[in-house]
């Protein structure tokens, strides 16, 4: 079980399917896989990324969807396994692209899509809902709609069949017993299609190095409990805004023990609005104010539920640990509860937050410290139970940093799936399915896609630019040369920001002269191009900055030619 090399892949044989991952493996997070088989392509999610603090300035970062820029007209279907973020985030940047691709999803997943396409203004979207059982043939495949518990409702898996054979999809999913809403993971269709026949087997592997088997969600109602009956003060608990099952737990908490509950944040209302007027939230009547009566209270008579449990930093929770938020102050005493597991890449962000809160006086409960959260998606030994009753004859891991992947190969081995058909792929990875065998045929090209603000468009280069001028600062040379005299008229003025303190003027002194002499030197050799110039005091400057300040800032050398 090794990772492909870089190669390009063959052109596509007919009746072949191909596979190609435009996110989620590598990186947990901008999930969409592309199947495409005699010329026709069905996507599976289409979700985001969010930054972290290597990518300045950018707010979301989307799946490969270059890759299908020049294949639009060929798309039949996008499916959609649930309502997370990261699994239908991007969808109406795709859809900006082309409006009418169809939209396959369950009730609440296109109930929360449809808040989306309000926002960006797209209004002629083609949603189609389905349901668990469900059978619909989309142009050459034929989709099956497999019910799943996970940390939302109405959450389903995909069968797919097609010529090539038949592919069964997780989305993400757990084997929760005892689910709040009743409705478990059907693991008799998942036998069912194991006694057809599947072909292809991709499968959720962020737990994939967690032994046993994901402790269920009414597990932690106890550790909620003792939250509520302990503080004496403001309550604010935050988790994700797609978290229904959660928010009901702490409904239901909240009128046990007498507390108002308030929403905070802007995505949080949207979403609750959305899951309760569905009816997958019950909210009982009279428990529901709005932010803007909370100090009608008294603080131990309200629980604010809050985004902001991955240290966003324009979240509620992050602007009221920073003392910025417009209408809520927490003060000593109080209590926040952090009912949400960590992503990773957002450890320092949400550390942040708690040390934040912690030196206002807050008493914060998290999973490090109380059994608040559970995980939403399978440990190993359902995973082997899955692989166990499905027999597939081809494995694809899908869903996961490079480490989780390989930990769910290596359970695929453990149960009886050859190595040479365990398919390893990270973002861009191509495997082709003919006659009940895969094969990694080759790669292609599914970088990140920077969002900024609601434009697409930052690059790598102007990322690393934003990198250089946070961490290395920033120097300007301007010169005024007279090119038909080969004199210089004025300068350099050197202006620094962002690495150096004190005086400038004598801080450049030496370098501003050496600077002077090079260009007239320069001029006197017959130097003509601004550019040239340009470059010379570009490496005069350099040299000097990375001696004497061992640091590498970015330099804007600008030659006026009069």
């Amino acid at each position: 079980m090794n990772f492909p090399e870089v190669m390009n892949p063959p052109k596509l044989a007919r009746d072949t399917l191909r596979v190609i991952p435009l996110g989620g493996l590598g990186d947990v997070g901008r999930n969409m896989t592309m199947f495409e088989i005699n010329g026709k392509i069905l996507l599976v999610d289409c979700g985001v990324f969010f930054p972290e603090e290597t990518h300045p300035g950018v707010d979301l970062i989307l799946p490969g969807l270059d890759v299908l820029s020049d294949r639009l007209d060929d798309i039949v279907g996008l499916v959609l396994t649930h309502g997370h973020e990261d699994h239908i985030g991007a969808v109406p940047f795709l859809l900006k692209q082309r409006e009418d691709i169809p939209v396959y999803g369950s009730q609440l997943t296109l109930g929360l899509l449809a808040e989306k396409f309000r926002e960006h203004r797209i209004r002629n979207a083609d949603l189609r809902t389905v349901r668990e059982g469900e059978r619909v043939d989309v142009d050459g495949y034929g989709l099956e709609f497999v019910a799943v518990n996970h940390s939302i409702p109405d959450a389903l898996a995909v069968a797919i069949r097609t010529e090539a054979g038949t592919v069964l999809h997780t989305g993400d999913f757990k084997m929760d017993q005892l689910p709040l809403d009743g409705r478990i993971t059907d693991l008799r269709a998942f036998a069912r299609l194991g006694e057809e026949g599947v072909d292809l087997f991709l499968t959720d592997s962020t737990n994939a190095e967690v032994p046993g088997f994901t402790t269920p969600e009414k597990d932690i109602q106890p550790a909620l409990d003792r939250v509520f009956a302990t503080s004496t003060q403001r309550l604010v608990v935050a988790c994700f805004a797609s978290h229904v099952h959660r928010v009901q737990q702490v409904m239901n908490a909240a009128a046990r023990y007498g507390r108002k509950v308030a929403y905070v944040g802007r995505s949080m209302i949207k979403n609750m609005g959305v899951a309760e007027k569905l009816g997958y939230l019950d909210v009982p009547e009279g428990l529901l104010i709005s932010v803007k009566d909370v100090e009608k209270y008294r603080p131990d008579e309200v629980v604010l539920i809050s985004t902001g449990s991955q240290g966003e930093p324009l979240s509620a929770l992050s602007r009221m640990a920073s003392r910025e938020h417009p209408s809520i102050e927490l003060t000593e005493g109080d209590t926040v509860l952090l009912a949400s597991s960590l992503i990773p890449g957002n450890e320092n962000s949400v550390y942040r937050v708690i040390n934040g809160l912690t030196r206002l006086g807050v008493r914060v409960v998290h999973k490090g410290n109380a059994l608040v959260h559970v995980s939403g998606h399978a440990s190993a030994g359902e995973l082997l139970y899955c692989y166990n009753i499905v027999r597939p004859r081809n494995v694809m891991p899908v869903h996961g940093e490079v480490r989780h992947l390989i930990a769910n190969g290596e359970l695929a081995q453990a149960t009886g799936v050859p190595s040479d058909r365990i398919m390893l792929v990270e973002d861009g990875g191509v495997v082709d399915l003919a006659d009940g065998k895969a094969e990694v045929v080759g790669r292609v090209d599914a970088p990140y896609i920077f969002v900024d603000g609601t434009m697409r468009g930052v690059t790598e280069s102007q990322l690393s630019d934003r990198l250089v001028l946070g961490e290395e600062g920033f120097i300007s040379i301007v010169a005024v040369v007279n090119l038909h005299a080969k004199k210089l008229i004025s300068g350099p003025e050197i202006q620094a920001r962002g690495f150096l303190e004190g005086d400038q003027d004598k801080m450049f002194d030496g370098i501003r002269a050496e600077i002077a002499d090079a260009l007239r030197s320069a001029l006197d050799e017959g130097v003509s191009d601004t550019y040239r110039l340009q470059q010379v005091i570009r490496r005069r400057i350099g040299r000097w900055v990375s001696g004497k300040m061992r640091r590498r800032p970015m330099i804007v050398p600008v030659v006026v030619a009069t």
